[in-house]
């Protein structure tokens, strides 16, 4: 009836690329998407949905966002594909990183990332010290997100705070894929950090105890006779005191010796000949002194 073909109605079918007038989430009509806000992902109409089925693409849908009138540009993925033909609605800070009012036109081109391997994130406060685990809460903010852009600077939001956190580096390009990967991350010093001062030692007097101090010397008393007269000055003075040597010093005045040990042997055997030389001196008990006279 129809000499129709589907290959020939999409055969000159292109890549998806349209300019859409851009507005923020809280402007879209029906109930407030916060998670939207959140997160990366933006969302399109239902013909982009129509559009993208006809082509062999592939999954995850990935999008560049692009301001020719700023020169910026960054990457996203797809929500949901229910705003109205010929718009799209963005996450608040995605605007900002564009440079994007409401009702401006942007470029969303479907692109094919590569799966990131690495990206360094630098807090733009200070008061993002204040996470005890920052990597924890940084895996738990990127699960809304489905890519990286080099540049972007993403919204983190810890115990009903926002903190601002810029992404230094992607690898292995400047726009990565995050989603089911192994990514390794890294932070740098957040923006107004100092490290804190060492206190100098410079001015300090370091006392050192490489010189032994002598102990004082104590006064020798000459004494006096018990006689009353004085001493003469040729008798040698006898004095008790002796002069104490510090601890831990050794005696350099020492002088080798022969240490000898003398035993007089023959007093011993005299006096052994001696013990044995005295006579035997036999004795009585008291019972048997009277029995003896007797008899």
């Amino acid at each position: 009836m129809f000499n129709f073909r589907f290959e020939e109605q999409f055969h000159n079918l292109g890549p998806y690329s349209k300019q859409l007038k851009c507005y923020p989430v809280i402007m879209m009509g029906g109930k407030q998407r916060n998670d939207v806000d959140k997160g990366g992902k933006i969302i399109l109409p239902a013909s982009a949905l129509d559009h993208l089925t006809r082509l062999h693409i592939e999954f995850p849908m990935l999008f560049k966002l692009k301001n020719n009138k700023k020169n910026r540009e960054s990457h996203c993925g797809v929500l949901e594909f229910i705003a109205e033909e010929g718009r799209c609605y963005l996450p608040y800070w995605m605007m900002k990183n564009l440079l994007l009012t409401e009702g401006d036109i942007i470029i969303v081109e479907y692109v094919n990332l590569a799966v990131a391997k690495f990206a360094k994130f630098q807090p733009q406060s200070v008061d993002f010290l204040e996470i005890s685990n920052p990597k924890a809460v940084l895996e738990n903010t990127l699960r809304n997100f489905a890519c990286l852009t080099k540049g972007d600077v993403i919204s983190i939001n810890y115990n009903d705070k926002d903190y601002e956190v810029c992404i230094l580096e992607t690898r292995p390009g400047n726009a990565v894929s995050i989603i089911e990967c192994d990514m390794d991350v890294d932070f740098a010093p957040p923006v107004g950090y100092q490290e804190p001062v060492k206190p100098s030692t410079s001015g300090i007097k370091k006392t050192t105890s490489s010189t032994l101090t002598k102990p004082p010397e104590k006064v020798v008393s000459e004494g006096y006779r018990l006689d009353g007269k004085q001493r003469k000055k040729t008798e040698p003075i006898s004095s008790t005191v002796k002069e104490e040597k510090q601890r831990g010093v050794p005696f350099y005045d020492y002088k080798i010796g022969l240490l000898r040990f003398h035993h007089d042997f023959t007093n011993n055997e005299e006096q052994m000949d001696v013990e044995q030389a005295k006579p035997e001196v036999k004795g009585f008990k008291l019972k048997h002194i009277g029995v003896k006279a007797n008899a």
